[in-house]
């Protein structure tokens, strides 16, 4: 039993649905999806160290008495040496050929147990039972115990470190916050914190949960989960993520998600359950070594009548049955696809980009088309100030009038007109009273003046004329910009106009996908208008806009009817549909909850970019299963023939069981180092 983390809840292991071990440590995710570690005091990869070291002496043991000595009495010290190794050390295929046999298969662990077993039984009778024969094999079953578990144990050192990215995640979490509870700070540990909950943040610690700043001013280094390296600047109104850095002033934070609904615990949980998951080749490399296993117990089996039936004696034969079982297991078979899946994972979790489920790296390596959706996506989805235009006095001065009455508000337009005076290091008084209008604008009282801002109604209201500017309004509206009027002492000084902009990185990441030969189309449902001028701007000639929320699905399953494979890349509610009828669905981090939960692929940094970043990982993850692929079954068709006597009749060269478990043990860490070739590629 443990306590989870997360939620504070006491889980057990019988509870748990998947296990993981990651550096020693079991991780379990329970029911909920919820993320719960177990430190177990006997760890499985000590476990493995310790199996590793012991079986190595022992087996270096054996093999110097069987070399040194001769005689009863060396077979009798070989068999007291020999079986710990093959009993206690080999129990884990014992335990793993029992549990193939229950499900009615075969697995790799059948191979090792049969193999070892046939030498160390023949072993044993001929040392009690002196008449059966002469010669013993206890040095090859122990010696091909230990190289295989000592295989095991740095496959999961190797597993450890293509789940790095996991672990760091996991160290992210704080422990404690500060809580303000009638005025003074509380230190509670992070799993009480609750909804509505006001935290304290001084600069230098981590942000405790999910939040929006109520007060203070502050940048936020947020590279830890979201790859940006540069700090972000956090106003209040703005949302920060639990695990962060505040890196300058004091924040105070609303908690608007704790526990597991925070970001930092479904990347957690989301990353872990992905890289546990399985993708088509793997499932499809399962079925083959299902049937591959049988067949090359048959082989063996075979190879040992064949030879003895033609005259060679009982040990030769079992030679040949032993070096068949030892060199055909297929372990480098079952490490080709998670080892290259794990590091591709790790590799995409550390440039910002969730993969929910392990089956999309394979669909990104085969899509052709990517669709994207405009507002929130291409575009920032809020209203930056684009245009001040003074009609009296300098930008600077209209600017201010305006920051001064919208200093306090929530509205998204009064909240970029203050961002922008902000940015331009205006120092922005308070207002002595202000109220806002419905619909309209905001008021304020500043130095004896009255300022107003808002649209034309709030000046109409206000009985203010708007001759002189009503043709720059129409202009301006026509470009689909919004335009906020801005009177001093029931005078115009000013409009500030608003739009939602395009992002930093839109225009990059479509001209990176045009490389990669992927056909782009802008899918929205604002007017022709717009949809022109932003697919304009970032070099998208296929268009499809006034589409109705409903029928964004409709339109992919057009396109994959075409035969086209598609890729939607949307952040709404509106676009879960479409992100679920696409053959990959990637989703924006600042997106909605039910975009996130439907996408495959989550990009927690927002940058576009990560579409083509995720396609290229995906490109190399794949192709690194396929060479892997290719390694272990080439290795295994050519060796087999060699291991059954092929080359004996012409040659006179026999394989035996003790190169054949060492070539075993290269194959498998060939595969595991090619894999990790990765964690070093950019």
């Amino acid at each position: 039993m443990a306590t989870d983390p997360i939620c504070g809840m006491f889980v057990d292991e019988k509870s748990a649905t998947i296990k993981r071990t990651i550096k020693g440590t079991t991780y379990y995710f329970c029911s909920s999806n919820c993320l719960v570690a177990f430190e177990a005091p006997e760890k499985e990869t000590k476990i493995l160290k310790y199996s590793a070291v012991f079986g190595l002496i022992l087996a270096a043991a054996v093999l110097a008495v069987t070399f040194l000595y001769a005689g009863p009495f060396m077979k009798l010290i070989a068999f007291l040496l020999a079986t710990p190794v093959q009993l206690v050390i080999g129990y884990r295929y014992y335990k793993g050929a029992w549990d193939g046999l229950k499900m009615k298969t075969a697995n790799m662990d059948t191979l090792i147990a049969l193999g070892t077993s046939a030498a160390w039984v023949y072993s044993t009778l001929v040392t009690f039972v002196p008449n059966l024969g002469t010669g013993v094999f206890f040095d090859v079953s122990a010696v091909i115990i230990a190289i295989t578990v000592t295989g095991k144990y740095f496959e999961e050192v190797a597993k450890g470190k293509a789940s790095e990215s996991l672990h760091k995640l996991m160290d992210l979490r704080p422990k404690t916050a500060k809580i303000l509870v009638k005025g003074k700070e509380i230190e509670k540990p992070v799993s009480e914190i609750a909804l509505g909950d006001i935290c304290v943040v001084r600069p230098g610690e981590s942000i405790p949960t999910d939040g929006i700043v109520v007060e203070g001013h502050s940048d936020v280094n947020e590279s830890m989960v979201t790859g940006e390296s540069m700090p972000v600047s956090k106003y209040k109104g703005d949302q920060v993520i639990g695990g962060t850095i505040n890196e300058a002033g004091l924040l105070k934070i609303k908690a608007t998600k704790v526990g597991e609904d925070t970001v930092l615990s479904q990347i957690i949980a989301l990353v872990g359950q992905a890289q546990l998951g399985k993708i088509p080749i793997q499932h499809m490399v399962d079925r083959v070594a299902a049937k591959f296993v049988p067949a090359v117990i048959g082989i063996a089996l075979l190879a040992f009548s064949f030879w003895y039936l033609t005259g060679q004696s009982f040990i030769f034969s079992l030679t040949i049955l032993v070096s068949v079982l030892i060199i055909a297991c297929p372990c480098a078979l079952g490490l080709a696809t998670p080892t290259a899946l794990l590091i591709g994972i790790g590799k995409a979790a550390e440039s910002g980009i969730l993969v929910r489920q392990g089956e999309a790296l394979e669909l990104a390596k085969n899509v052709d088309t990517i669709v994207f959706d405009k507002t929130g996506t291409l575009t920032k989805g809020r209203p930056d100030v684009i245009d001040i235009i003074p009609i009296k006095g300098k930008k600077e001065a209209v600017l201010k009038v305006a920051a001064i009455a919208e200093k306090g508000s929530e509205h998204p337009l009064g909240r970029s007109i203050f961002k922008r005076a902000n940015d331009l290091k205006l120092k922005i008084p308070d207002a002595e009273k202000y109220r806002a209008v419905t619909g309209k604008g905001i008021l304020a009282r500043y130095s004896n003046s009255d300022i107003l801002v808002g649209n034309r109604d709030l000046m109409k209201e206000y009985k203010i004329s708007l001759r002189k500017v009503e043709p720059i309004l129409k202009e301006y509206e026509a470009q689909a910009k919004t335009a906020i009027l801005v009177a001093l002492d029931r005078q115009i000084i000013g409009i500030i106009t608003l739009a939602d902009t395009l992002k930093e990185t839109s225009k990059d990441a479509v001209d990176s996908l045009r490389k990669l030969g992927k056909e782009v189309i802008l899918l929205t449902g604002d007017n022709e208008q717009t949809a022109k001028e932003i697919a304009k701007q970032v070099g998208i000639t296929n268009i499809v806009a006034n589409i109705k929320p409903g029928d964004k699905a409709a339109k992919i399953k057009e396109l994959q009817q075409r035969g086209r494979k598609v890729a939607m890349v949307g952040d709404g509610v509106n676009d879960a549909p479409a992100l679920a009828q696409a053959d990959l669905g990637i989703a924006i981090g600042s997106g909605t909850d039910v975009a996130k939960e439907t996408g495959q692929i989550v990009l927690i940094k927002d940058d576009l970019r990560d579409v083509a970043k995720a396609i290229e990982i995906s490109n190399k993850t794949i192709n690194k299963i396929y060479q892997n692929l290719v390694w272990a079954f080439g290795y295994n068709v050519a060796v087999i023939p060699i291991a059954a006597g092929l080359l004996y009749p012409s040659f006179g060269l026999l394989l035996s069981p003790l190169i054949a478990s060492v070539a075993m043990a290269t194959s498998s860490i060939s595969v595991v180092g090619n894999s990790l070739l990765m964690k070093m590629q950019k």
